[in-house]
C-alpha cells in the first residue's frame, strides 16, 4: 500500500482559467478561510485515485501532511500541492482526468458558497428554492444536455461487491452503452465504476465519442469513495440530500445493483418520492438487477420493502436477475415512456421539474446520537413519510461506517441507537444482518463492527 507523496503546481487547463479579480480574490480566500478544510478534504479524496480506503477518517489521518493552496498569477490561478498522493501522477505529471476532477471540486465548492449559500435569492428552507439550487449547481457544472433525447441512466450499487457482481455491472453497462445510454453513478468503485466501464466499451463499438460518465458526490462521502478514472464529468453537491435530488432530477431511469446500507438509503429515498400522491402517475423506470448469485440479496431487499412500505412500493420497481440485455431493453422502453410524458407535459428532458419531492426528503439530516434516536420508525404514519425516516436511519449507518465525522462520533459516544415498532425493527435487523454476513458493510478486506444498536 503506497503512501508516497509528491509536490506539484498545476494549472486549470479549461476549468476556471478565465476569472475576474473578484473571483480570484474569492479563490485566494479559500486557501485561508472557512472553506479550506472542506476544499482540502475533497481535493485529497480526488487525488487518492486507485486506492479505496472505505474510511474517510483514515484517509485524512494517513495524509495529514497534505496541503493545497490557491496561488494567483497574471492570467488566472494555479493550485500548489504539497505531499499529494503519488498515485495521482505519472512520470511526475498529474493524470489529466484527476486534474479535471480537482478543479471540478474547486468550482463546485466556490459556486455553492458564493452563489447558493450566501445568495438571498435561494431560501434553502423552501422546497422550490432547493430544487432550483440543485438545478443551478448542475448547470454551472455544464453537465446538462438540452438538445438530446433522454438517455441518462443512474446506476446505484455497493462499493464493496465481489468480482463476479462487478463483472455483471460492466455487462449491463455495456448493453446500455450499445443502445446509446449515458451513465451516472456516485462516482466511486464497485457498482459505481462497472457500468461506466462497460458503457465506455459499448460506446466505442458504436463509435459514440460523446458518451457522458457523470459522477455525483458530496463532501461527506467522497473521501471514502474517491472518483473512479472513467468519470468525465464530476459534480460535488453540498450534502447527501441534494446529491440524491440531483440523481433523480437529472436521470431518466435507475438501475440498482447489489450493495449495502448506502444502496438501501438510495432505494428508500427513491421509493419514498415515487410513492407520493403527486408522483403516482409519473413514469420513472426502476430496475433491480444482479447475477444469479445476487438473487437472495434482492429477495431480502424486496421482503424488507414489502414488510415496511408495502405492496405499493414494490410495484414501483422490476427485479431482473442475470439478464443484462433484458435490463437494457427494459430501461430503453421505460425511458421512451419518460420522453413521451415529458413532451406531453412540456417538461424539460434534461431536468425533471415535475417530480414532487417532499421537503422532508430535502432537508439535510445530520446523523448524531440524538437525531438517530429520535427517528420515527413506527407504522403509524403515511408510508412515504416512513420512507423519510428509514432513509435517514440508513444514512446514519453509512456515516458511522465510512464518514470521518460519523466514525469520530461513534468513537467518542458509542453506538447509534435506533428505536421503533417491532414490525419495522425485526425486518431491519434481518436485512442488516444479511449485509454483514455477505460482507456488504465495508470493503471485503476490512472486518466490520456495527456502529448501531436496534431496539423495539
Amino acid at each position: 500500500m503506497s503512501q508516497s507523496v509528491l509536490d506539484a503546481c498545476i494549472s486549470p487547463n479549461g476549468h476556471l482559467d478565465v476569472l475576474s479579480r473578484l473571483e480570484i480574490s474569492k479563490l485566494l480566500d479559500t486557501s485561508r478561510g472557512d472553506l479550506y478544510p472542506l476544499f482540502r478534504s475533497c481535493s485529497l479524496a480526488v487525488l487518492n485515485y486507485g486506492e479505496y480506503l472505505d474510511d474517510g477518517k483514515e484517509l485524512l489521518e494517513r495524509f495529514s501532511s497534505f496541503d493545497i493552496s490557491v496561488i494567483q498569477e497574471e492570467r488566472g490561478i494555479k493550485l500548489d500541492l504539497i505531499n499529494a498522493p503519488e498515485n495521482a501522477f505519472v512520470d511526475g505529471e498529474m493524470i489529466r482526468g484527476i486534474r479535471e476532477h480537482l478543479f471540478a471540486v474547486l468550482r463546485d465548492i466556490i459556486y455553492v458558497d458564493d452563489e447558493i449559500n450566501t445568495n438571498p435569492k435561494f431560501d434553502l428552507n423552501n422546497s422550490g428554492d432547493i430544487t432550483n439550487a440543485v438545478f443551478h449547481i448542475l448547470r454551472n457544472a455544464n453537465i446538462m444536455r438540452p438538445r438530446t433525447n433522454p438517455r441518462l441512466v443512474v446506476c446505484w450499487g455497493g462499493h464493496s461487491i465481489p468480482e463476479h457482481e462487478y463483472d455483471y455491472t460492466k455487462e449491463v453497462g455495456y448493453q446500455l452503452g450499445l443502445r446509446g445510454m449515458d451513465i451516472c453513478t456516485g462516482c466511486g468503485p464497485g457498482a459505481m465504476k462497472g457500468p461506466m466501464k462497460g458503457a465506455a466499451v459499448g460506446h466505442a463499438k458504436q463509435r459514440n465519442y460523446s458518451g457522458q460518465y457523470l459522477g455525483i458526490s458530496e463532501p461527506g462521502i467522497i473521501a471514502a469513495e474517491s472518483p473512479n478514472p472513467i468519470v468525465n464529468a464530476l459534480v460535488i453537491m453540498p450534502d447527501i440530500e441534494k446529491r440524491l435530488e440531483a440523481f433523480v432530477r437529472a436521470g431518466h431511469a435507475v438501475v440498482v445493483f447489489p450493495g449495502g446500507v448506502g444502496t438501501a438509503e438510495e432505494i428508500l429515498y427513491l421509493l419514498g418520492i415515487l410513492m407520493a400522491p403527486q408522483n403516482m402517475h409519473m413514469p420513472f423506470p426502476v430496475v433491480f438487477s444482479g447475477p444469479e448469485s445476487a438473487a437472495s440479496y434482492f429477495e431480502q431487499i424486496d421482503a424488507f420493502i414489502g414488510a415496511t412500505l408495502g405492496p405499493e412500493a414494490q410495484q414501483r420497481y422490476t427485479i431482473i436477475i442475470d439478464e443484462p440485455e433484458k435490463v437494457a431493453l427494459t430501461v430503453k422502453e421505460g425511458i421512451e415512456r419518460v420522453r413521451q410524458f415529458r413532451k406531453l407535459n412540456d417538461d424539460a428532458y434534461y431536468y425533471n421539474w415535475l417530480l414532487h419531492i417532499d421537503h422532508n426528503f430535502q432537508h439535510p439530516f445530520v446523523p448524531t446520537h440524538e437525531s438517530m434516536s429520535q427517528l420515527n420508525l413506527s407504522m403509524d404514519q403515511e408510508k412515504y413519510q416512513l420512507a423519510v425516516h428509514l432513509r435517514r436511519a440508513f444514512s446514519g449507518i453509512v456515516a458511522g461506517n465510512v464518514k470521518d465525522a460519523g466514525i469520530r462520533a461513534i468513537e467518542e459516544k458509542g453506538l447509534f441507537e435506533l428505536r421503533g415498532d417491532c414490525e419495522i425493527m425485526d425486518p431491519l435487523d434481518q436485512l442488516l444482518a444479511g449485509f454483514i454476513d455477505a460482507g456488504r458493510m465495508k470493503l471485503a478486506t476490512t472486518s466490520y463492527s456495527p456502529c448501531y444498536q436496534l431496539h423495539s
